[in-house]
């Protein structure tokens, strides 16, 4: 594996503990304007630093992400179906390699519809893309995508698309978490990342990501369960905690919970801190008044 290529991956699944966090922001590719991620910018600003890698369009970096902040990108280049189309696995490779270069991509991400209409198109995209992807040295990831079936595959279909993903060439696998997910963990050879799917209970999502790690996966993607909650700070840094602080699933949700009171108390105290300080008038002292003695002559 050459030097360029192992580098990228490194920013993505950290060398340190060979965990990974991603963000996905990618939503609007094919839902539009998501709920809270309408302003992409206003989602994505507050947990940058929180996030190992960004997964996100071209369009959405370009414009909602701060391109002085040295995060990671994970860019989305396939696409051409939307939600309320005919049929979702109808997607093609929508972004060069030069393009992916420009923005500084660490990786490229794009889905495989296994078992579906356009199944064959996309396997076969995910070969092209790693041919090309790999004269540069960036890493491909891909996404085993099941359309609107969110929640129904189970650990022999999802054993059957990672493994025709790392099949064709993919550094990274993106899938779903399912019972007996240790079977397709086994016989995936290219690391995992769970996919965190839609939005449910802030506990559940956090039990999501302990099992994920638990069952061998080295990280997850959550973008749903972050930035829909009501308090995604401090999700994204409990989530973080099962990541790369091993915690387990009550201690990553008690974290949850004390950040989520602490951050109103900060927020008053600092007006309180700005409302108290008041700047110390000045006495008016006036100044003493000097005598008008004049010097005694001297004698001469």
């Amino acid at each position: 594996m050459d030097w360029g290529l192992q580098n990228r991956i490194a920013q993505i699944i950290k060398p340190t503990d060979n965990r990974a966090l991603m963000l996905a922001v990618d939503h609007g590719y094919f839902l539009g304007p998501t709920e809270k991620l309408e302003v992409p910018r206003k989602a994505i600003s507050p947990l940058l630093k929180h996030c190992d890698s960004l997964m996100l369009t071209r369009g959405v970096q370009r414009t909602s992400v701060n391109p002085k902040f040295p995060t990671p990108i994970v860019l989305r280049v396939s696409g051409g179906s939307s939600i309320i189309g005919a049929d979702l696995s109808n997607e093609e490779i929508t972004v060069s390699i030069k393009d992916a270069i420009r923005l500084n991509a660490c990786a490229l991400a794009m889905s495989i519809f296994v078992g579906s209409k356009y199944e064959k198109q996309t396997i076969v995209n995910l070969g092209k893309l790693v041919s090309e992807a790999e004269e540069f040295g960036i890493p491909v990831l891909a996404v085993t995508a099941v359309g609107k079936e969110i929640g129904q595959k189970d650990a022999r279909y999802l054993s059957l698309a990672c493994r025709i993903a790392a099949e064709q060439g993919a550094h990274i696998v993106k899938t779903y978490y399912c019972k007996n997910f240790e079977k397709v963990v086994e016989s995936c050879p290219v690391p995992i990342i769970i996919a965190g799917g839609k939005k449910i209970p802030e506990r559940d999502a956090l039990e999501l990501a302990y099992n994920s790690i638990k069952s061998g996966a080295v990280g997850v993607d959550m973008g749903r369960n972050i930035w829909q909650s009501d308090n995604p700070v401090p999700m994204i840094r409990a989530v973080r905690a099962i990541v790369h602080g091993n915690s387990n699933v009550n201690d990553a949700f008690t974290l949850y919970q004390k950040l989520c009171k602490e951050k109103p108390v900060k927020n008053s105290l600092v007006k309180q801190k700005i409302k108290n300080i008041q700047p110390k008038k000045q006495n008016n002292i006036q100044p003493k008044k000097q005598n008008n003695i004049q010097p005694k002559k001297q004698n001469r």
